[in-house]
Formats: C-alpha cells, structure tokens, sequence
C-alpha cells in the first residue's frame, strides 16, 4: 500500500503538471503562428496575383486602345491618300475638258461606243451646256465612224440638259428610252475609283492580311 504523498512531492508533482501544461500551450501556439503565418502568405500571395491581374488588365486595355488608335489614324491618311490621288485624277479630267483639240477627240470615241452599244436609229445625246457645240461636232464624226462599222445610218440630238458643275461627259438615252448609257466624265471616274480601289490600296499599302481574296 502505497503511502500518502508529502507537501515537497505534491510540489514537485504540481511543478511537472504546469511544465508539461506550458509546454504543451507553447506548442500550440507555435503551430496556431506557423498556420497563420502559412494563410497570410497564401492570402497575401493571393491578393498580390489579383492586383498583378488588375495592373496587366488595365495595360493591356490600355495598349489595345492605343493599338486602335494607331489603326486609326493609318487607315484615315490611307484613306486621305487615296483621296488626294481620285482628286488629281479628277483635275486630269478637267484639264481634258479645258483642251477643246482633246476633248472633242475623246467625245467622238465615247459617242461611237455609245452608238454601237444601242445599235438604234435614233438617241438623244445630253451634255453639259457649255458642251453643246463640242458634242455637236464629235457626234457628227461619230455617226460617220458608226455608218461605216455598222453599214447603219442614225439620227442624234444634242441637249445641254447636264449641269456646267459636271466635268464633262455625255449621257446618251436610245430613242425607245429603254437604254440609258452614262458616259459623263464623272461616272468613268466613279466606277475607276470602284473598280480599282482595291487593287490600288494594295499597290499602295500592300496586302490586307485580314483578306483573303482580293477583287
């Protein structure tokens, strides 16, 4: 039978309760620090990655944008070169018109065309006022240049029903009223700047890699 404990080993006893408690405490709050320290370097990793995804965002909205603007701007001096070069083609045009030896020359050959295009006995032949006397004359030769290639004879008016602000040109309408032919200087112009528009933008400024086929 054991015997009772004295005051000095009741002490003792005591003492290693409170050591092994402390130890035990200490432990604990040294693994309670390490998973805390373990969670804020992940919560601060974390939060630091967002911010990084924030800043990488907001630079690379901002370079697109700045991307488009450049975009921009070359396609607005494109454009603007290619409207510098239909405005010297059309001064070209003017300075046809303002050469009477020339122009009447260029006026016969569209009248002829234009005559052999409707193969009809008669047309109204519309130019600009300023023009009459001009188409007059370049029709007479252009019904004789018809007569001979086509063994037919045919009957023309000349009206100055077109506007003066026009470069120049004629509008041809068959006497059925059927077909109208538009041989102004304005439209040849247009359906130019139509037709070789793309071919010119890729002489100028190379192949769009954004197309695959060019027309």
């Amino acid at each position: 039978m054991s015997r009772p404990m004295n005051d000095e080993e009741v002490m003792n006893e005591m003492n290693k309760m409170v050591a092994f408690i402390k130890q035990e405490a200490m432990e604990k709050a040294r693994e309670i620090k390490i998973k805390a320290d373990e969670e804020f370097a992940i919560e601060k990793a974390k939060l630091v990655k967002q911010e990084q995804q924030a800043i990488d965002a907001q630079y690379d909205k901002k370079r697109k944008g700045a991307e488009v603007a450049q975009k921009m701007q070359l396609l607005q001096r494109r454009e603007e070169h290619l409207q510098d070069l239909f405005s010297a083609s059309r001064q070209d045009l003017q300075r046809l018109a303002s050469d009477d030896a020339r122009y009447v020359q260029f006026l016969e050959g569209i009248i002829t065309q234009a005559f052999l295009q409707v193969l009809e006995p008669s047309v109204t032949i519309h130019a600009r006022k300023s023009d009459v006397a001009l188409v007059q004359q370049a029709a007479d030769s252009a019904a004789k240049t018809f007569t001979d290639l086509s063994g037919r004879a045919i009957d023309y008016d000349v009206e100055g029903t077109l506007s003066d602000d026009g470069a120049g040109g004629i509008k041809l309408i068959s006497g059925t009223k059927r077909i109208t032919l538009d041989n102004t200087l304005d439209e040849r112009l247009r359906l130019l700047e139509d037709r070789m528009l793309p071919e010119i933008r890729k002489d100028l400024f190379g192949p769009n890699e954004n197309r695959k086929f060019y027309t």
